[in-house]
């Protein structure tokens, strides 16, 4: 998508923070031992790969990661993918835990706490601009852009948006704003949402993307980490803030996402349900799926194993190993069996006569003899029992693993230990 650029890009001074702590807990026993944006995506990468992506292919070198909550498996993934950034080059990557560097007793108490506690980092490398981001969603979008509307607006703050039917936005923040998008009201999980003007039956929903001036940031921050009745946090009271006492700016993401040729419309999900991130995994299996993960021009960095390619063995009547509508990736085997409309994360082992229909199944998993799987979300590390069947007896799978109300079922090993197979 052509877009036209400043000649020197305000990305160049400016920061991405990446707020990366939270557990995710609608995922259920998928962020039992991980966080949120450490949970496999798309059969290669995890989900905040799609935030610092974007960062990187807008032009942003300095970038900071808040972790948390379980937060071993993504400092691991961020080491081994993300450590390219060269300091002699003006760039820079942190990985920044809450480690009570304001006080021993106080990990980051929210999304606004875990950019307050980490200033003394953040202010010596003298960027001009914060872009804070949430590490938990799947979008490709360009900062520039958003960076360009915050300067040229003279806002305090710019609020990436999403244009959302009315009734939908109930469970979002929803911005009330002018006809030149300035907020003039933020209303947090309405009832009644504010629609846009001119378009009354949309309405603006936070994407949790914001752009500050840098010095302005660090202001409001102090005011707000000495006022004892503020729960640190973006949405419920440095936005308000500054909506009441300042200039905050709606920027609306069909401005700035990214789209090859093939994509129809501006792609955003929070895949924080098991439903969501079935059905965010299994629309890659799509003819032309919404989400274009193969566009060249705006890659999904990530760390990349070195791994074989994927194998499909056996070309007998009953026992031929393929894979249909499916994304299957490196060092996976498909030995004999059968996948229809299939995520294979890397490293699986699909054994003879099983059968696997509309499965998301993350690395390192093993699927024996005559299993037959649809409708589920596998764990990493998942050893299949011979002959398991799971997705033809709703009762059957309510009792035995994580059953939504859509029948999706979420598998894990402890869940296969207690069945004694």
């Amino acid at each position: 998508m052509t877009k036209t650029r400043r000649p020197q890009p305000l990305a160049r001074d400016a920061m991405a923070y990446v707020l990366a702590g939270g557990r995710g807990s609608r995922l259920k026993e998928l962020t039992d031992m991980r966080a949120k944006p450490a949970v496999y995506f798309g059969g290669k990468t995890r989900i905040i790969d799609f935030a610092l992506s974007n960062a990187m292919n807008s032009g942003i070198r300095r970038i900071g990661v808040a972790t948390q909550y379980k937060a071993h498996s993504l400092i691991r993934h961020l080491q081994r993918g993300w450590n390219f950034f060269r300091p002699e080059r003006n760039e820079s990557f942190d990985i920044l835990p809450a480690s009570q560097r304001v006080s021993e007793t106080q990990w980051y108490e929210g999304t606004a706490d875990a950019v307050f506690q980490n200033a003394d980092i953040i202010e010596p490398y003298g960027p001009e601009y914060m872009v804070i981001l949430a590490g938990d969603h799947i979008y490709k979008m360009d900062y520039e852009m958003m960076l360009q509307q915050h300067v040229d607006s003279g806002a305090d703050v710019t609020i990436g948006c999403l244009e959302v039917p009315r009734m939908e936005a109930t469970g979002f923040g929803v911005m009330h704003v002018d006809e030149k998008d300035v907020i003039i009201d933020f209303v947090e999980k309405p009832a009644d949402p504010p629609g846009i003007p001119g378009n009354p039956d949309m309405a603006l929903a936070s994407m949790g993307i914001y752009v500050f001036h840098t010095k302005f940031l660090m202001d409001i921050l102090r005011k707000d980490a000495a006022d004892p009745n503020s729960s640190r946090d973006f949405g419920k009271d440095i936005i308000p803030y500054i909506v009441q006492h300042g200039k905050a700016v709606a920027h609306r993401f069909a401005q700035s996402c990214v789209r090859s040729e093939t994509e129809a419309h501006a792609y955003w999900r929070d895949v924080g349900t098991v439903d969501a991130y079935w059905q965010g995994n299994i629309d890659l299996t799509d003819i032309v799926p919404e989400l274009d993960m193969y566009d060249s021009s705006w890659p999904i960095w990530t760390y990349s194993e070195i791994t074989p390619p994927a194998k499909f063995v056996h070309d007998i009547e009953g026992r031929r190993g393929s894979a249909v509508s499916s994304l299957v990736a490196g060092n996976c085997i498909i030995s004999g069996a059968s996948i229809h409309k299939t995520l294979l994360s890397t490293g699986c082992r699909i054994n003879s006569f099983s059968k696997l229909d509309q499965a998301v199944v993350l690395p390192e998993v093993i699927v024996n003899r005559h299993a037959r799987l649809s409708n589920v979300v596998v764990d990493r590390g998942v050893i299949i029992p011979e002959g398991l069947v799971v997705g033809e007896d709703p009762e059957l799978d309510a009792k035995r693993f994580r059953r939504t109300e859509n029948g999706i079922c979420l598998i894990t090993q402890g869940m296969i230990d207690r069945l004694g197979l």
